[in-house]
């Protein structure tokens, strides 16, 4: 879940390009149009990225006119109003910008955001790494929500919301920090409070199914997957876990994040099956147990037969606003990486799923 700033050699020119807003960054945005989905996806990113720049800031000791990050949060006139400091290893894992002003052309500022608590992934340099590593480990262990960081961001969140109100505030995260937004966001929407979700190439860990280039037994496998976690969570109906799992669902599906995903990611590609799974099964008049099923898995509820505790699966929401980057991807640190999400001849494919 690295990102490309973080992937490169750091001695190679190249990163200093990555990390410099006035080569790199999207300089086509001289007004922001907050009404505009292509507009908020690109500040959104740029604000993530400014979270691996201030870390690599820190590791290199970058500061006043040496540091590379504040140019990605002034050019759209925010500022840094708080950093997010993991306590295992005082690296910089997210921000929390406040937006100062709008310029008197900018339009439509009502839809602009007035905090945005955004999250970096992994970086794969310098002495972060460790614990970035072992953060990715917890959410492919499903526990993530047990961490001193998880921790130490929904508090910031929470601070954020009583603060200063629900509305307006933004969420964005992009890998692990995707991963991070999400868990924060499914945490508020629980009570009642829907934030903005601006989620990039968010962890979705399970058999990668939408490699397969077979149309058919693509299908195939994830109806019986549907099939056999639906006739599972039906036999366990009356286990408490379980239904404590399918209440939180529903009750999460008012809400609606933005995911942004690249089909040459297999770290976040399933989110395309997933969600396009459902369309196919009420289609073929199976939507009663693709609903069901979309609420759990497999492995959960095997631990609920057993009699074994198992949280809530991280990367299962029920409702989202999804795009996809159809543009051809190089290889998979660009498929992965945040940069291609400001880029602006981007071929994407937007769709919104509700559930019902």
């Amino acid at each position: 879940m690295a990102s490309e700033t973080a992937i490169v050699d750091v001695s190679d020119p190249i990163v200093s390009e990555r990390e410099n807003f006035y080569i790199s960054g999207p300089l086509h945005l001289t007004t922001v149009d907050w009404t505009n989905p292509c507009h908020r996806r690109s500040v959104a990113a740029s604000l993530v990225q400014s979270v691996y720049i201030l870390e690599r800031d820190r590791q290199e000791t970058r500061e006043g006119d040496q540091a590379l990050a504040p140019p990605w949060w002034k050019a759209f006139n925010f500022q840094l109003y708080r950093l997010l400091i993991d306590d295992a290893d005082s690296c910089v894992f997210g921000a929390i910008y406040q937006l100062i002003s709008i310029p008197a052309d900018s339009q439509h500022s009502a839809q602009a955001p007035r905090y945005v608590v955004a999250f970096r992934g992994t970086i794969t340099k310098g002495d972060a790494f460790t614990r970035d590593l072992e953060l990715d480990i917890h959410i492919i262990r499903n526990g993530l929500h047990l961490t001193s960081r998880f921790e130490i961001a929904i508090q910031a969140v929470r601070h954020v919301v009583a603060t200063f109100g629900s509305s307006d505030i933004w969420l964005a995260g992009h890998s692990l920090g995707a991963a991070m937004a999400l868990l924060a966001g499914k945490n508020m929407a629980k009570t009642g409070v829907y934030l903005n979700a601006f989620l990039f190439n968010p962890p979705f860990f399970s058999a990668p199914i939408e490699r397969i280039k077979d149309k058919k037994v693509k299908n195939g496998l994830r109806i019986a997957g549907s099939v056999i976690t639906a006739g599972l969570a039906f036999a366990m109906k009356n286990n408490n876990q379980t239904s404590r799992s399918g209440g939180t669902f529903v009750a999460l599906s008012p809400w609606l994040p933005c995911l942004y995903v690249n089909p040459s990611d297999h770290v976040c590609s399933e989110y395309i099956g997933y969600f396009e799974h459902r369309k196919q099964m009420e289609a073929i008049g199976a939507g009663e147990i693709e609903r069901l099923a979309t609420q759990h898995s497999i492995g959960g509820l095997v631990l609920n037969a057993f009699g074994k505790q198992s949280d809530e699966p991280l990367h299962l929401i029920p409702s989202a606003n999804v795009t996809v980057n159809r543009t051809p991807a190089r290889d998979f640190k660009d498929a992965h990486g945040i940069h291609q999400w400001w880029r602006p001849d981007l071929h994407l494919e937007s769709k919104t799923y509700n559930y019902k």
